[in-house]
C-alpha cells in the first residue's frame, strides 16, 4: 500500500500548512492538549478522555495519578535536549516496566495525543505505538502527525522497512526531518513540571549540576535568568497572590550573595517600622511551596504540570489554591494539569465536574472518566454536595484504619 505521509500530500498542501502556522508564535495560539487516548501505559490498560484548559486528577494512592501525567513528561524527553526516544524509555526502565501489567494480547504500547483550542479541538494530532526487539531495545511500531486530520507523517514508510535501525528513533525528534511538525515538538518541549522540595532550595549549593530542576534545585537559578523587569512584575503578582496564604508578606525582592548566589528576601510585616527581611532559608516548607508554584504558573510558556500542591498547607490555604492560580493567571491561556488527594481543594465553586478526572484502579488496570459524564455524581452535585466530599468517599482508602495496628 501506497504510504499516505507528507509527501503524497504534495507541495501544495505542505506549503500550506507551513504558511497557516509559521507567523504565529506557539504563545499567541493558545494551544493546548485537548485529548489524551493511551493503551498499555503503566496503569492504564486504555483510556480515552478530552481535557479542558484546566484539570484536576484525582484518585486513591497508586491509582496512576503520576503515571497519568508522565505521558505528557514521556513526548517532552523525546524533544528535550539530550533526550530523545531511547533515553525517555530508559529512564522508566525500559519497555517492560512501561507497559502495563494487566496487558495481555497487545503487547504495544501506545500514546496519542491532539492539540488545539476551543475554536478547533483537532488542530495537530500526534500518535506513537512502539514496542521492544528481540533484544530488549525500544523500536518504533508507528509513528503518525496529522494536521486538521491530513497526513503529514506516517510511519513506517518505505525508508524504514528498508532500514530498521532508523525505527529505533521517532521523526519528531529528528530537526532534519520535523520541520512540517516542528510547532509540535517545540509545544511538547515548552511543558513545565513541577514538584518543588523545600529542603533543595534552601541547599547551599542546590544548583550544581542542574538546570531546570522540577523539585527546586535550581529555583532561585531560574528567577535570577528571568528578565530584571518580568522577574519584579511575576514578584509583585506573587505577592499579591500569596497575601491569602501569608498575610504578612509584604514584598518579595531577588539579590545575590558575594558569590554570586541568588537568594530570595522576603520583607514581612513587623513591629519595626521598617519591617523585617527574611531569606529562603527561613521561609516556611509551605510558603517555599507556594511560590515555586505561583512562578511556575505565572509563566505563560506551555502546559504545566503540579503534583499534589496542598503538600505542607493548611487546609485553609488550599482552599484558596485555585484563586491564586487564577489571580496569577489573569492574562496567561496556560493549561494546568494538577494531581491531588485534598477534598478543600476541590470544593471552589469555581471547578466544573468536566475539569475533573477521576482515577479508580480497577482488576483490569485504572480506569479514567471525567466526573461530568458520571451521572450519580452530577444527581449529588446538583443536591449541593461539595465535590470535594463527593470525592472523598470515592477516592478514600477503604482500610486505612487497619494502620492504627501497625506493631512496627
Amino acid at each position: 500500500m501506497k504510504n499516505p505521509g507528507a509527501a503524497a500530500l504534495g507541495g501544495a498542501f505542505v506549503s500550506e500548512v507551513e504558511e497557516e502556522v509559521k507567523h504565529e508564535p506557539l504563545e499567541r495560539r493558545n494551544m493546548r492538549f485537548t485529548s489524551l487516548q493511551v493503551a498499555n501505559w503503566r496503569n492504564f490498560t486504555s483510556f480515552s478522555v478530552g481535557l479542558r484548559q484546566r484539570m484536576f486528577l484525582v484518585g486513591p494512592n497508586a491509582a496512576g495519578k503520576s503515571n497519568f501525567l508522565d505521558c505528557f513528561r514521556f513526548l517532552s524527553e523525546i524533544v528535550s535536549v539530550g533526550g530523545g526516544f531511547e533515553a525517555a524509555v530508559a529512564k522508566r526502565g525500559g519497555v517492560s516496566m512501561i507497559r502495563s501489567f494487566a496487558a495481555r494480547r497487545y503487547p504495544s504500547i501506545s500514546l496519542k495525543v491532539t492539540l488545539g483550542n476551543d475554536t478547533v479541538p483537532n488542530e495537530w494530532s500526534y500518535e506513537l505505538k512502539f514496542k521492544q526487539d528481540n533484544n530488549r531495545r525500544p523500536i518504533v511500531e508507528s509513528e503518525v502527525v496529522q494536521y486538521r486530520g491530513k497526513d503529514l507523517l506516517r510511519r513506517p514508510d518505505a525508508g524504514d522497512r528498508g532500514d530498521a535501525e532508523r525505527l529505533r528513533q521517532t521523526h519528531l525528534e529528528q530537526v532534519n526531518v520535523n520541520r512540517k511538525f516542528r510547532i509540535v515538538a517545540e509545544f511538547f518541549a515548552s511543558l513545565s513540571y513541577m514538584h518543588i522540595v523545600p529542603q533543595l532550595v534552601r541547599e547551599p549549593d542546590r544548583s550544581v549540576g542542574k538546570k531546570n530542576d522540577p523539585f527546586g534545585g535550581d529555583f532561585l537559578e531560574q528567577i535570577a535568568r528571568t528578565p530584571k523587569v518580568t522577574r519584579d512584575a511575576r514578584l509583585r503578582k506573587i505577592v499579591d497572590a500569596l497575601k491569602v496564604a501569608v498575610p504578612q508578606l509584604q514584598k518579595l525582592e531577588l539579590e545575590s550573595d558575594i558569590r554570586g548566589v541568588p537568594h530570595l528576601k522576603g520583607k514581612y510585616q513587623h513591629w519595626r517600622p521598617n519591617g523585617a527581611w527574611q531569606t529562603e532559608d527561613h521561609f516556611s516548607d509551605g510558603t517555599l511551596r507556594l511560590l515555586g508554584l505561583l512562578w511556575a504558573v505565572s509563566d505563560s510558556r506551555g502546559p504545566l504540570l503540579l503534583e499534589e500542591p496542598e503538600l505542607s498547607l493548611h487546609p485553609e490555604v488550599v482552599r484558596s489554591i485555585p484563586q491564586m492560580f487564577a489571580r496569577v493567571q489573569r492574562k496567561s491561556a496556560r493549561q494546568i494539569l494538577v494531581s491531588s488527594h485534598s477534598p478543600e481543594i476541590l470544593n471552589d465553586s469555581g471547578i466544573g465536574s468536566d475539569e475533573v478526572l477521576m482515577l479508580i484502579p480497577e482488576s483490569e488496570g485504572t480506569s479514567v472518566s471525567r466526573l461530568s459524564d458520571r451521572e450519580e455524581i452530577r444527581i449529588m452535585r446538583e443536591s449541593g454536595v461539595p465535590l470535594g466530599d463527593i470525592l472523598k468517599e470515592y477516592t478514600a482508602p477503604e482500610e486505612a484504619g487497619q494502620l492504627s495496628f501497625f506493631v512496627g
